[in-house]
């Protein structure tokens, strides 16, 4: 993904937190995200995210639906209740799910984007630095 660096259009030095227990998928997404510049913390579970929110600031958080325990949809109404300086942080869920009533699910919970597995990481990229161009 160090061809990433290279084009203008994907750069950011937005700081990320990403929150997915699978492995695998949590290493493609870091990758490709640190590729674009982000600066990429990791949780594995929804308590673990709510924990490195209280700790530390950051600027979107990719949080996947499907977490065992605290679900994505539950993580997202707590952090958008915790602070306000977590109102303004762009929240996405990553879902294996599309249908309009996910969506929909999604957008009640807080979310900001709703991206549906398989992820295709150019297209997650282009999504992310419109909505945070929108929110500058």
């Amino acid at each position: 993904m160090h061809w990433l660096r290279s084009h203008d259009k994907y750069r950011t030095e937005a700081r990320t937190t990403l929150v997915e227990d699978n492995e695998d998928g949590r290493m493609m997404l870091r990758q490709v995200l640190e590729g674009a510049g982000h600066r990429v913390t990791e949780a594995v579970d929804g308590l673990q995210a709510l924990e490195r929110a209280t700790a530390e600031a950051f600027d979107v958080a990719l949080i996947d639906i499907g977490l065992p325990g605290l679900d994505g949809l539950e993580v997202a109404k707590r952090l958008r209740s915790m602070e306000p300086r977590l109102a303004t942080t762009l929240l996405v869920a990553i879902s294996g799910y599309g249908s309009p009533r996910d969506h929909a699910r999604s957008r009640a919970a807080g979310f900001d984007l709703h991206v549906v597995k398989p992820l295709d990481g150019l297209n997650l990229l282009d999504q992310v630095q419109r909505l945070l161009r929108q929110s500058a």
